[in-house]
């Protein structure tokens, strides 16, 4: 996956509310979000050394930290335009922090575990496991950092619009759609340019953090099941932000 900064993908968000920060959980199938209060003073873990695995050749931390930069990029500037184009101004997330260790960054008082990826709601802030999140770019390919920024971003926007549904299931899935929309809008615009294997990628990625097919929709921490969460991912993927219910 290649990303390209010379358009921006544009596109209304319907009834674009901003609103006081709220709290989104996000727990389970691998990415977790605790009660988001203000973040502790941790500065960015250190990343693990570099090293190969896979033969497509996207496998080094520098090549991972450098999809993270760009994954954080284009997010930017995909929902700066869909403000614009609502009128309304926008804020990005104020950090993206790498950690290592239990503990290292906490959100609401909570230490965050490993193996995981969040959105602190009041500090504003994306946190990600970064050997969980190194070896999930190494077993299942570049495409997946793509997602898994997006799903967390999209989290953000709807804090930033004030939606908040009775339960995680119907939150989590609609940032499985926000997440497919700025993917497929920035391939659409060119922003990003598709590899040949990213879009199995992105089925794979997403199916891997689906709940067990037992977990009831209503469970608090329920994100869906991998059917499920493609099926939303894609609709949003091939139908940009209208299949998303933001309006």
């Amino acid at each position: 996956m290649a990303a390209r900064f010379g358009r921006d993908a544009r596109g209304p968000v319907a009834g674009l509310l901003i609103a006081a920060l709220l709290s989104v959980a996000c727990a389970g199938g691998g990415l977790a979000e605790p009660e988001a209060e203000r973040p502790g003073a941790n500065p960015p873990a250190t990343s693990p050394e570099p090293g190969t695995t896979r033969a497509d050749s996207t496998t080094s931390v520098a090549e991972f930290e450098q999809d993270v930069a760009d994954a954080q990029a284009i997010a930017e500037r995909y929902w700066a335009a869909q403000f614009k184009e609502s009128g309304q101004g926008f804020r990005p997330v104020r950090r993206i922090i790498p950690y290592q260790r239990d503990g290292e960054v906490s959100c609401g008082g909570q230490a965050l575990p490993r193996n995981n990826a969040v959105y602190c709601s009041q500090g504003d802030f994306i946190a990600y496991d970064v050997a969980w999140s190194v070896a999930a770019f190494r077993q299942v390919g570049d495409a997946f950092v793509f997602y898994l920024l997006g799903h967390e971003y999209a989290h953000a926007i709807q804090v930033r619009l004030g939606i908040n549904y009775s339960f995680t299931i119907q939150q989590e899935l609609q940032a499985d759609c926000m997440a497919g929309a700025y993917l497929g809008d920035s391939v659409r615009s060119g922003v990003l340019t598709l590899a040949e294997g990213d879009l199995d990628e992105f089925r794979e990625g997403v199916a891997a953090v689906g709940d067990d097919p037992d977990q009831p929709w209503f469970a608090e921490g329920a994100h869906g099941t991998a059917e499920q969460r493609t099926d939303n991912f894609f609709r949003g993927y091939e139908g940009s932000l209208k299949e998303c219910d933001l309006g």
